[in-house]
């Protein structure tokens, strides 16, 4: 198993790498999930997996820190890219409890947060059920793992 970055790039035609995530990805807008794109995944990649975790939020659960965003999983081995708004593969539940896309809210006040898009290149296509959490999710994904990589985008609330 390797929790470690590959090579696979991930960019988004929303935003780039440390650029700000436009309002239209948050709750404050539209609420849709921002385009993202990945490429050079590792050899053997049967299927991927992407999570957004933002580590600045002031929450602590389930031995593990920051909040989870989306989780979204299933997704065959010929995606390389998903489109904003996208209904592909299958949704865990992120931690506002809903099983979509919950975009940036950090709390008001509370300064730059970081948004990390991660992809996940597993060794195998996995037929997870829906409504998975991030720890659920990380046992099934784990030793299934080649590689995987992010992109941040950052987001603030006056």
């Amino acid at each position: 198993m390797a929790f470690a970055l590959s090579n696979t790039a991930v960019s988004s035609s929303a935003f780039g790498t440390h650029g700000t995530i436009p309002a239209r990805h948050s709750p404050e807008a539209d609420n849709l999930s921002p385009a993202l794109a990945w490429q050079g995944a590792p050899e053997g990649a049967k299927s991927f997996a992407v999570i957004c975790h933002d580590p600045d939020a002031p929450l602590i659960q389930n031995g593990t820190y920051g909040f989870v965003h989306w989780l979204l999983y299933n997704l065959p081995a010929s995606t390389s890219e998903l489109a904003e708004g996208t209904d592909k593969g299958t949704a865990g539940v992120n931690d506002f409890g809903e099983q979509n896309y919950g975009g940036p809210m950090p709390p008001e006040g509370h300064g730059v947060h970081h948004y990390y898009f991660w992809v996940l290149a597993l060794d195998t296509g996995l037929d997870l059920p829906p409504g998975l959490k991030l720890h659920e999710l990380l046992d099934k994904v784990e030793p299934h793992l080649l590689g995987m990589n992010r992109l941040v985008g950052t987001y603030q609330r006056d």
